[in-house]
C-alpha cells in the first residue's frame, strides 16, 4: 500500500508532509506534489501533516480521486525530488478547498 496525493494540492502545494517523510518519497511538479509508490513505506507520517488534507492512503481513496495513483506513479518518475519545506504557492489559501482541480494540473 501507498500514499497518494490527490486533487486538492493542486495550485496550493503545502509542503508540511516533505519534512516527515522519512524515506523522501515526494517529488515536486509546477504546482502539485506526488508521492512515488515504489518508494512510500506506508509510514503515515505525512497525512495528518496536509493542511489541504490532500494525502490519502491508498486503500481508502475514494473513487473519485482513483485516477491519482496513476497520476503519482507516473509523476514522481518525472519529477525531482522535494525534500525539504518550501512556501506553499502564493495563492494556496485561495485554492484550499476547491473541488475538481485536476483540469490545472501542470504538467
Amino acid at each position: 500500500m501507498t500514499f497518494v496525493v490527490t486533487d486538492n494540492c493542486i495550485k496550493c502545494k503545502y509542503t508540511d508532509c516533505v519534512e516527515v517523510c522519512p524515506v523522501d518519497c515526494f517529488h515536486e511538479g509546477p504546482n502539485f506534489m506526488v508521492i512515488d509508490p515504489d518508494e512510500c513505506i506506508d509510514c503515515a507520517l505525512c497525512e495528518p501533516e496536509c493542511p489541504a488534507e490532500a494525502i490519502s492512503s491508498e486503500d481508502d481513496l475514494p473513487p473519485e480521486m482513483a485516477q491519482f495513483l496513476e497520476i503519482n506513479a507516473k509523476k514522481a518518475k518525472e519529477w525531482p525530488s522535494i525534500t525539504a519545506h518550501k512556501e506553499a504557492l502564493p495563492e494556496a489559501d485561495k485554492w484550499n478547498g476547491v473541488k475538481d482541480k485536476l483540469q490545472y494540473l501542470e504538467e
